[in-house]
């Protein structure tokens, strides 16, 4: 029989974690670029019986029987993201953006294989060719960087390196890289020495999908995303391609990598397709990117240095050794005062990474709260004070207050905690 108890009836222990983090992200800022607040429906949809449902396979073509409701989903699902982002091809099925991305190395790579990935010490992703990941350790990496004065890729070093190696695949994308990126001139490099070309959106999608940031999709042969971020669904993956090559991709997928789909995960992507189609949408990733432009001004009014000297997107990177302190000393004073960051390499960074120079911030989660370019000044002040004052255990406990008092201006899912 179904237990028809509640969580805290059944399990107390995780029923009070659930709350905990509930409040955390109440009455704290959550400035890590890379989280976001889900809507209420996709909550719901995360939380549905479509967990229960085991379907191995593709819509209309699964192992398993019973599968009649969940193909409609992931049907509904896949029109609405192939609609969204102009695609002819998509699979809904990635578990994470690592997957996908792992899922289109196999579908076209050999072990061995060269592959261009910008480096991770200069904005890009573990997955585009770090030693230690998967994709340094099966493949040959060559890493791009960026300019040592602009801090923006250099597409001529790109075209030198791609032609004197002559890589099998391109990936362009990154995850602290706030500038616009010629997703077109990728593939141009790549079209020029018989590369295909993979572009990772993870952090960009949302922006993408209302048309605030470049799109790769008139462009690239693959297109990879995670489906949280800026695109503000539940925590999973997505492959975007050619037509041409969706049979390989569809079997690296499943049975390469997979088993069954995680079909509640999907039901809640086709939600957050929905809600990213509509104009209020919109409205959120112009707010998103002015937000960022604000407290990159305003950082900068206060004395920090911001990679690029801006940004062109959700996200921005600051250099804090001009306030004599590191990135992990900066990303832990702050989390001590409910601002969640995180520290972050800088380009030609002088300190290791586990110290670094850097934290980065992002402002989708603060946005969809409803914030706009006048708290993104509050904000900065908040930085400021937290890093002069990280010895002063008072002021720090009075930002706390502040904090928590900026933050029930804009209630999130207080709701929950009643």
């Amino acid at each position: 029989m179904v237990e028809r108890r509640t969580l805290a009836e059944c399990d107390p222990a995780i029923a009070g974690l659930v709350r905990d983090e509930t409040e955390r992200q109440e009455f704290g800022l959550e400035m890590i670029p890379s989280e976001n607040f889900v809507s209420e429906a996709i909550l719901e949809a995360c939380g549905s019986v479509l967990t229960n449902k085991y379907a191995e396979g593709l819509p209309q073509k699964r192992y398993y029987g019973g599968c009649e409701c969940v193909d409609r989903v992931e049907e509904i699902a896949q029109e609405r993201a192939m609609k969204l982002f102009g695609a002819e091809f998509v699979n809904v099925q990635p578990h994470s953006g690592a997957t996908a991305n792992q899922a289109v190395f196999e579908s076209y790579l050999t072990p061995g294989d060269t592959i261009m990935g910008l480096k991770l010490d200069h904005g890009g992703h573990l997955t585009h060719g770090l030693k230690v990941n998967f994709s340094g350790k099966h493949y040959e990496v060559v890493a791009y960087g960026v300019d040592e004065n602009t801090h923006q890729i250099n597409y001529d070093e790109v075209r030198a390196l791609a032609e004197q190696h002559r890589p099998k695949l391109i990936i362009s994308g990154a995850s602290a890289y706030s500038r616009a990126i010629d997703f077109q001139k990728f593939q141009e490099i790549a079209e020029s020495v018989g590369a295909r070309h993979l572009a990772d959106i993870a952090h960009y999608a949302g922006l993408i999908a209302a048309e605030e940031y470049p799109s790769p999709l008139p462009f690239s042969d693959y297109v990879t995303t995670t489906t949280h971020k800026t695109l503000r669904g539940p925590r999973s993956g997505m492959i975007m391609a050619k037509e041409a090559y969706a049979k390989d991709i569809n079997r690296s997928v499943f049975p390469g990598l997979q088993g069954g789909p995680h079909m509640h995960t999907i039901a809640a992507k086709a939600v957050a397709f929905l809600e990213a189609a509509q104009p209020s949408f919109r409205d959120y990733a112009k707010q998103v990117i002015e937000n960022a432009r604000a407290l990159s001004a305003a950082l900068i009014e206060e004395g920090f240095s911001v990679v690029s000297g801006g940004t062109d997107s959700h996200v921005l990177l600051v250099d804090v050794r001009p306030a004599d302190i590191t990135g992990k000393e900066a990303s832990e004073v702050l989390d001590s005062i409910g601002i969640t960051a995180n520290m972050n390499t800088i380009p030609y960074d002088p300190q290791p990474p586990r110290v670094c120079s850097g934290v980065r911030f992002g402002t989708p989660a603060l946005t969809t709260r409803g914030m706009k370019a006048g708290e993104m000044k509050t904000v900065a002040r908040f930085i400021r004070e937290a890093v002069d004052h990280r010895g002063d255990q008072q002021k720090l406990t009075s930002l706390q207050n502040d904090i928590r008092s900026l933050s029930e201006q804009f209630p999130l899912y207080r709701h929950r905690l009643v």
